[in-house]
């Protein structure tokens, strides 16, 4: 198994996940496969895994063990493959959000500033616009608001107007064209700067708040009462989505309540306060930096309970 990056908070992962080892687990962004590793070394020989990935490179890590089934499909996709292998709910399931530090370092995905690549940014090649694409169809003020909602960009509005009247000249194509084209807009600090405009990008690109959404509410459908969902987060955006699911049961963040004003939730936090990694682990594993564990508990049903 070819591993190409390090599991951010590994440990802590599979603890929160509690492991039963003949339970059944979802891995749902596998990537580089170690976090499916740390859930495979607690199963029993009756334990399952699911791994679900639509990037066609993590097929490559993909260990050989007749406990994994690969789903090579979005995570958003979940209860669909569950059907499909027969089973009807899962003990765990793990999402390890964000960027593998293999897409960051293979140029031609596009998805770092550090190298001149093609635009793309797209998750999976095979579908969907690229973020080439994007920048070279969207209205000003759509490109603004992207910007805005997903970089928190503060000069959104001017960085939509150059960039419009720039593709007027020439349709922009690669990750240094836009560089090139931001640098004089760059408020603050370079590296965060152009950062904050690539997460936007990729955000947008593919969809990844709406799919987090998705994804979110089929893990109610998918757990069992009692299993777990531990999430690791990388942006204040997702980090919210997932603190208000795990607090309220819901994405919009609404409180239920009964008769008696008692809270009614589907899923209650086993983590008070995110998980964040040791300074050791960011010193070893630079992308570990901006990670925040959050884990809930599937509550019964009032029927069930008791």
């Amino acid at each position: 198994m070819r591993t190409y990056h390090v599991p951010v908070l590994g440990p802590e992962s599979v603890k929160a996940l509690n492991i039963d080892p003949e339970g059944v687990y979802v891995d749902a962004t596998f990537g580089g496969g170690g976090h499916s590793r740390l859930i495979l070394e607690k199963l029993g020989p009756e334990g399952r895994l699911l791994a679900f990935d639509q990037d066609e490179d993590a097929l490559a890590n993909v260990p050989d063990d007749e406990r994994l089934l690969f789903c090579p499909a979005n995570f958003r996709y979940l209860r669909r493959y569950m059907r499909y292998h027969g089973i009807e709910a899962v003990d765990g399931i793990l999402a390890d959000l964000g960027v593998s530090s293999h897409q960051l370092d293979e140029a031609e995905r596009g998805f770092s500033y550090r190298f001149d690549a093609p635009l793309d940014m797209r998750m999976n090649r095979r579908a969907g616009p690229t973020a080439a694409d994007l920048l070279n169809t969207l209205e000003e003020k759509e490109i603004q608001d992207l910007l805005s909602k997903y970089g928190e960009v503060r000069n959104a509005r001017t960085v939509a107007r150059r960039l419009v009247e720039a593709r007027q000249r020439k349709p922009i194509a690669t990750t240094g064209e836009l560089v090139a084209l931001l640098e004089p807009l760059v408020r603050g600090h370079k590296p965060r700067y152009l950062s904050q405009v690539f997460q936007a990008l990729r955000i947008a690109v593919n969809r990844e708040l709406d799919v987090l959404e998705e994804f979110l509410q089929e893990s109610l459908e998918a757990l069992r009462p009692g299993g777990r969902l531990v999430v690791i987060t990388y942006h204040s955006l997702e980090d919210r989505l997932v603190k208000r699911f795990l607090r309220t049961g819901n994405v919009e963040g609404r409180e239920l309540r009964d008769f008696y004003g008692k809270l009614v939730r589907a899923i209650r936090p086993v983590t008070k306060k995110p998980i964040e990694p040791s300074p050791e682990e960011i010193a070893a594993n630079p992308r570990a930096r901006s990670a925040r564990l959050r884990a809930g508990e599937r509550v019964a049903p009032p029927e069930e309970a008791g």
